[in-house]
């Protein structure tokens, strides 16, 4: 198997997990689909598709990791883990991007031609993080895990949510010292619980308050009270 210089290089990097170069070139599941991926493009360039395929197969079988020998994917690609990820056929990957375990980057359409992600560069998705359909995922974003992306992401952004919310970065560039931080990115459904809560207590204020004019109103009304007196009667 091949190894990249750029790929291993993505490893030894990003993984601290890693003991040395050889303990990356023998063991990691991510640099092995990475590599095998490589290869399997290669043929898929030669019009050599069903040898791709084969490669795919054993591709898949070994790591988990199931990336269509069709996709194009940059250098310096980083897949840690790579179980359950998922990279479809027209798939357009940019340079250093980092993908987590459980992400996929798929279709939704049955349609020939462009129907999966393109994405730019220095791009980190959390773990099992979806995103469909012929989007754009711009450079330098990062999106958080278990999100699902359905519409185009601007560039220095970050996504979180099911659907993707984006919360722009006011245009500062994620270095590759805390692009990682995946798991360090904004709340934006825990505000909006606390907006809705805020509104409940207001709402049942106004409830509490109308339930004691209607008391009051009722107990001053001889009509009301009679008839209140009669039923106790009964």
């Amino acid at each position: 198997m091949k190894i990249e210089p750029g790929d291993l290089a993505a490893v030894m990097e990003r993984d601290p997990a890693v003991i040395d170069e050889d303990d990356a070139i023998r063991y990691h599941t991510g640099l092995h689909a990475v590599s095998m991926y490589r290869k399997s493009h290669r043929l898929w360039l030669e019009g050599k598709f069903k040898k791709a395929r084969k490669i795919n197969y054993k591709a898949h079988a070994l790591t988990g990791c199931d990336i269509h020998p069709g996709a194009t994917i940059g250098e310096g690609f980083f897949i840690d883990h790579a179980t359950g990820v998922v990279i479809g056929e027209t798939a357009i990957i940019g340079d250093d991007v980092t993908v987590y375990q459980g992400v996929t980057l798929g279709g939704v359409s049955i349609e020939k031609g462009k129907r999966h992600p393109t994405v730019g560069d220095r791009v980190v998705f959390g773990a099992n993080a979806t995103v469909l359909g012929d989007i754009v995922i711009g450079s330098d974003v990062r999106v958080g895990a278990g999100s699902v992306i359905l519409k185009d992401v601007p560039n220095n952004s970050t996504v979180v949510g099911i659907p993707g919310q984006i919360i722009e970065r006011d245009g500062v560039k994620i270095d590759k010292k805390n692009m990682l931080m995946h798991n360090d990115i904004p709340e934006c459904v825990n505000g909006e619980i606390i907006r809705l809560q805020s509104e409940i207590n207001r709402l049942s204020s106004i409830i509490e308050e109308l339930r004691s004019s209607l008391s009051g109103a009722a107990s001053s009304d001889p009509a009301a009270t009679a008839e209140k007196a009669k039923n106790r009667e009964k």
